[in-house]
């Protein structure tokens, strides 16, 4: 007899078939498929690159801020991916200017070789390379920035970084690709940079052959105006200073000011008890016609200030940690690297986690080592720990956003993200400054618990000062730094770090100050060293009204924008309630035309009396009268001593015997 199924039975097979028939329909109809993309580029092996490429830079078309390159790459037939630098060292970032380089050509035997860039990868380019060709043939040009403000070539100065002049095939470790560099120089130009000169025949200068990553490691200056101080600590800890700058007499520097200098070399071999370097050269542009710069390297740095750094030595306080800042990345961040920041070549990403230590130690430490040479007096130190604290008073910014998060600002930056316009709520690059309080903290409590006898100077030379004398990377990662300080001093750090770095703290971290005998208090008594600073690029009344206003600017009138611009609001500040932006222009104070003293004076008048800052500013084409209601004065940031509390802060800051 036939057997019998229930209802219920058919009724899940036709459910089944339904949904099956439902689902078939959708595929068949779901819209377009992905295309395909490009094949991955060869990820790097640690194994050498066969022959050593060839690298010439004429230098000699400045005046156009022109770099003609001409390379040769030693190959065998079959495709080969040619990479732009992209990843770039202490900038963190996909930085490098691909849109710079122009008119690629590549021959081989006397022939034009085809050249395709990848799709998705714009820093790589695809080449099949014919059977019997030994070598490709390269040329093309690098194109600086017109305007000197923008870029760093002018008529009489360069600052050359290998990375934006020339191409390097995919597949390998930096390390295991040899290049021969060369280069052209203007007539009569000198030349600094921390790689060893094989020969110079009159303006060409040929290099000794070296590896990739320290080719890229290696920057040059040159220059009309040139001169070198030694800094030298003895025979064994070469240091130089190198000085380029607009004008010859911009160059002379007092033997006072030399021996602030020559102290940073001392102070900081007795912190790091060793050193990574054959020899180390400060690369420094004094000029009001390039732009500044602060970029570490192993064995030199690129920094860049105004022209006036040694003939108005007290107009440079505020920027004055400049110097010791990159120094110390020779140790942090360039010997001793966070794991995830050590990329097997330049166009590997980087993970940016451990910068609060790569750049905010490094800034402790260069502010700390600034005040120890001389370079800014105990009291500008403190002033400038003053300041930090005041500006995360006045930011809210850490109510929603980790100091850890901020550790990822230079990586979203690049993606084309526009300059922050409420920068105390966005917090961009805070993993620098609130660091200098984070480590300060780390720094008073080491000191507290061991009564005086260890400090984060033991850790510097427990994690820094291995392996003297060589250059060679080592890794490190949070775990290390953890372990580290437990050795200078047990405490729960991993705890210490957790809530300070990678929770949302609200709370300004600033019990290294009182820990270390200070409280930060404010008043109208402007620091001697501020009244020496340009203010024609602009003056912040940040913590008062919580603006930032441009001045007439500075030599070319370069400040961003017309005098009285709003530079910055700081949120939820008398300003931003008052209904101030970014994009506003200040024309005139309580009915007068506007300056920088008319300002302060209203400021100062408003303590007195009960009547609102009466503002005129421009928005666009419209004139908008504010009444900003505040009485609080100028509030100028300072450090008042606790009597009667261990006086640790001052430790920290007085140099080592």
């Amino acid at each position: 007899m036939p057997r019998c199924f229930p209802r219920r039975f058919f009724a899940v097979v036709l459910t089944i078939l339904f949904a099956l028939t439902v689902n078939l329909f959708a595929q068949k109809s779901a819209g377009p498929e992905p295309a395909p993309l490009p094949p991955p580029i060869p990820a790097p092996a640690d194994t050498p690159y066969a022959g050593t490429l060839s690298l010439s830079v004429d230098l000699t078309n400045v005046h156009d801020r022109i770099l003609n390159v001409r390379e040769t790459i030693p190959v065998k037939a079959g495709e080969i991916t040619l990479l732009y630098p992209q990843w770039l060292p202490g900038t963190h970032s996909p930085s490098n200017q691909v849109q710079e380089l122009a008119g690629l050509v590549i021959t081989a035997n006397g022939k034009r070789i085809p050249w395709q860039r990848d799709r998705v990868d714009m820093w790589a380019f695809h080449v099949n390379v014919p059977k019997g060709t030994p070598m490709l043939e390269l040329s093309f040009q690098f194109l600086a920035p017109q305007r000197a403000q923008q870029g760093r070539i002018s008529d009489t100065f360069a600052d050359l970084t290998w990375n934006s002049v020339l191409l390097y095939p995919a597949g390998y470790f930096s390390r295991r690709i040899q290049f021969a560099p060369e280069l052209h120089l203007p007539e009569g130009w000198k030349f600094a940079c921390a790689l060893e000169v094989k020969s110079q025949n009159g303006d060409v200068v040929q290099f000794k052959d070296t590896t990739l990553n320290t080719l890229i490691d290696s920057p040059l200056y040159a220059g009309v105006n040139f001169k070198r101080y030694d800094l030298s600590t003895g025979a064994d800890n070469p240091v130089y200073l190198d000085v380029f700058a607009d004008k010859p007499e911009q160059l002379e520097a007092t033997p006072e000011e030399i021996e602030y200098h020559k102290n940073l070399a001392v102070q900081a071999q007795k912190l790091f008890n060793s050193h990574h370097y054959d020899h180390y050269d400060f690369l420094f542009s004094l000029s009001d016609s390039v732009g500044g710069k602060g970029l570490e390297h192993h064995q030199s740095s690129e920094d860049g200030t105004r022209a006036n750094y040694f003939t108005d030595w007290m107009a440079g306080v505020g920027g004055r940690a400049l110097l010791p800042h990159e120094y110390t990345h020779s140790w942090n961040g360039k010997f001793r690297r966070p794991a995830d920041l050590w990329t097997a070549n330049f166009n590997v990403p980087m993970q940016n986690d451990l910068l609060w230590v790569y750049e905010g130690l490094t800034d402790y430490y260069g502010n700390v080592l600034t005040a120890r040479s001389g370079m800014r007096t105990l009291e500008q130190a403190h002033d400038n720990i003053a300041q930090i604290a005041a500006g995360f008073e006045i930011s809210p910014g850490r109510t929603w956003r980790s100091l850890d998060d901020t550790t990822n600002q230079p990586i979203i930056s690049s993606h084309g993200a526009s300059a922050e316009a409420w920068q105390s709520w966005q917090r961009g690059y805070d993993y620098y400054p609130e660091s200098d309080l984070v480590w300060l903290d780390a720094d008073t409590k080491i000191r507290e618990l061991s009564n005086g006898q260890k400090s984060l100077d033991d850790f510097a030379r427990l994690f820094y000062g291995i392996d003297n004398g060589s250059y060679v990377t080592v890794g490190y990662t949070l775990d290390d730094i953890v372990k580290a300080m437990n050795r200078v001093q047990p405490y729960d750090w991993a705890e210490f770090f957790r809530t300070r770095v990678y929770e949302v703290a609200p709370q300004v971290p600033e019990d290294g100050i009182t820990r270390g005998g200070y409280r930060l208090v404010y008043n109208d008594v402007e620091p001697e060293w501020m009244k020496h600073q340009d203010r024609s690029f602009g003056t912040s009344f940040a913590t008062s009204l919580g603006v930032s206003v441009r001045g007439e600017g500075g030599p070319g009138g370069d400040t961003g924008g017309p005098p009285g611009g709003i530079s910055s609001v700081v949120w939820d500040s008398p300003a931003f309630k008052a209904g101030i932006t970014p994009d506003m222009q200040l024309q005139a104070v309580n009915d007068q035309a506007f300056s920088v003293p008319v300002l302060r004076e209203a400021i100062l008048a408003a303590e007195k009396n009960n009547q609102p800052i009466k503002l005129l500013l421009k928005r666009e084409k419209d004139f908008i009268t504010v009444n900003v209601d505040y009485h609080g004065g100028l509030r100028y940031p300072h450090l008042e001593r606790v009597e009667g509390t261990p006086d640790r802060l001052d430790e920290v800051l007085a140099p080592v015997k």
